[in-house]
């Protein structure tokens, strides 16, 4: 049976996919894209105070060795060569900011998360000596916000010392996931190679998408100095070669953001293929071709792939959602109205409606088509007879409505209506969410039988590479993937309904937060209050808690 199975594997292609939830590895056949095996470890986020989301990027770091590991004990299980992977991708969330010490190999600071929303304030200095109205848009395709790498480069700079320090004495380095694990992995402070490619580098607003170098006004603007920065490869071809670990001597050979990843996964090569990814966020990418498309709706023009150094660049629009199945978690680590992810499709499914509740989870302010920093997460439509399923219902539709508001954006923008909807992502096992999509969008949701599309793109990348050249990306040759179809169950008419209720909902999130409020909120504030103040506090509520548990 082992030897049959080992008959016929053809070459293996590792694949890290860094997440802003979790890590894992996985490992592919490059001739049939069967996953072999694959492990995962969950990543700890932390919220040091009101709108800060930061993770540990030597705990990133850890995890992708742990991954790695894990995988291919798995393998010798299975009775599978470990040294038939010859090739390794990295897919990693984007826009989330590590600045580290060349000399020491250590982090000066812990990863501030795309989520983040400290920068709010650099943003708003920023934009008053914006010179000219176009003047990021045009060079970057992007729109001024903390969701992006150089405010909270910007940031660092100017209140982290240990930043400011070791670019005085050109210590630091910068980067984004893809860089500091790329770097790590390839020999660190012995010669790890500082690099990443050109999706990554779209998302960091210093980046000219169109001659696909760093932008010299763009550093100037920011006050970044270029000597920090990595340098920019294609997203396909070797960086370097593992230096430890049991992949030791395998070349890293592949590099996407992870939406880039999952719109290679979906193999979307064509103007106008599309996908939409469910994870922590949700984005939904539009591949444009060979030319870059400026949306007039509210989504952002960004670098799609670039397989090869000798290949062409290829274009996408994006519709980025912040909070889709961040939403879940929220669920289950903030209020324990679930105790795992999956539970909510229980939930769900046992009121089958959200019975008029509407959620918007505008946690870290909306981002497109509003991009509206102001709005915060809000529940309405509650009723005495709205319980803890009508809730999770509101989450799942959540999701969907807001899938609808970039989808709609978009078919503005190209002109041609999607006719379908192609879906991965780790929330698209959950069938009642899937099903509300297509109710929600009035159009089919196409789901590939393997949904880890966001790997095997970065698999795909690695595998085609100069030098490695075990996996061909030529259309002829790539196999068609089975799918599961969701077509709309309800009619157009409620359809309609339901999203103009959500967006009533919607307009009702914004304007929650002003610079002045943000400020208020700094728990500093609250380190000069007196000790008596927290006593009667604690009193007040205390009597008050006695008070209503009596009554109920």
């Amino acid at each position: 049976m082992a030897a049959a199975k080992k008959a016929v594997l053809g070459p293996l292609v590792g694949a890290v996919d860094q997440g802003t939830s979790s890590t894992r590895f996985l490992v592919f056949n490059s001739k049939t894209a069967e996953l072999l095996s694959h492990h995962q470890v969950e990543i700890k986020q932390e919220f040091p105070r009101e709108g800060w989301v930061e993770q540990d990027p030597k705990e990133i770091l850890m995890s992708v060795y742990e991954c790695i590991e894990k995988t291919c004990e798995k393998l010798e299980q299975l009775n599978i060569d470990i040294s038939n992977i010859k090739a390794i991708g990295v897919s990693n969330q984007r826009e989330t900011t590590v600045v580290w010490d060349k000399i020491t190999g250590e982090p000066l600071y812990n990863a501030v998360v795309w989520l983040d929303l400290r920068t709010q304030s650099t943003v708003d200095n920023l934009s008053k000596r914006i010179p000219g109205n176009n003047f990021l848009k045009s060079k970057t395709g992007l729109p001024l916000s903390t969701y992006f790498s150089a405010v909270k480069v910007r940031w660092l700079l100017d209140n982290v010392k240990e930043v400011q320090r070791a670019v005085e004495e050109d210590r630091a380095l910068f980067g984004t996931i893809d860089s500091w694990l790329i770097w790590c992995l390839t020999g660190g402070t012995n010669g790890g190679v500082h690099c990443t490619d050109v999706t990554n580098a779209s998302r960091t607003m210093l980046f000219n998408i169109h001659s696909l170098e760093w932008d010299k006004e763009l550093c100037e603007f920011f006050e970044i100095p270029m000597k920090i920065l990595p340098n920019v490869r294609s997203s396909s071809e070797i960086y370097g070669l593992m230096k430890a670990g049991a992949l030791e001597g395998v070349p890293i050979s592949g590099c996407l953001g992870d939406q880039s990843a999952a719109l290679v996964g979906q193999m979307c090569f064509r103007d106008g293929q599309a996908k939409n990814t469910y994870g922590t966020g949700c984005f939904l990418l539009c591949n444009t071709g060979r030319k870059c498309v400026f949306s007039e709706h509210g989504l952002l023009t960004t670098v799609a792939y670039k397989l090869g150094r000798d290949k062409p660049v290829y274009y996408a629009l994006e519709g980025s959602v912040a909070i889709a199945g961040a939403v879940i978690r929220w669920l289950r680590d903030n209020l324990g109205i679930i105790n795992s992810s999956d539970e909510i499709e229980k939930l769900a499914k046992e009121v089958g409606t959200s019975y008029g509740c509407y959620f918007v989870p505008a946690f870290s302010g909306l981002y497109a088509p509003y991009w509206e920093p102001s709005a915060r997460g809000i529940i309405c439509g509650l009723t005495q007879f709205t319980n803890k399923c009508h809730i999770a219902f509101a989450a799942l539709e959540a999701v969907c409505f807001q899938t609808r508001e970039i989808l709609d954006a978009m078919n503005r923008d190209c002109g041609i209506p999607l006719s379908h909807l192609q879906v991965d992502g780790g929330m698209t096992n959950n069938k009642i969410l899937m099903q509300l999509q297509a109710d929600i969008l009035y159009i089919p949701v196409v789901k590939p039988s393997m949904p880890e599309t966001t790997a095997l793109g970065a698999a795909m990348a690695a595998g085609a590479a100069e030098g490695v050249g075990v996996w061909s990306l030529e259309p002829e040759d790539l196999s068609a993937v089975t799918v599961e179809r969701f077509e709309p169950q309800i009619n157009a008419e409620e359809s309609e309904i339901r999203f103009s209720t959500w967006k009533k909902a919607v307009m009702k999130s914004m304007g929650w937060v002003t610079a002045e409020s943000s400020e208020s909120s700094d728990p500093s504030i609250f380190c000069s209050l007196p000790l008596g103040f927290f006593i009667m506090s604690s009193m007040i509520m205390f009597i008050g808690a006695r008070y209503i548990s009596g009554i109920l």
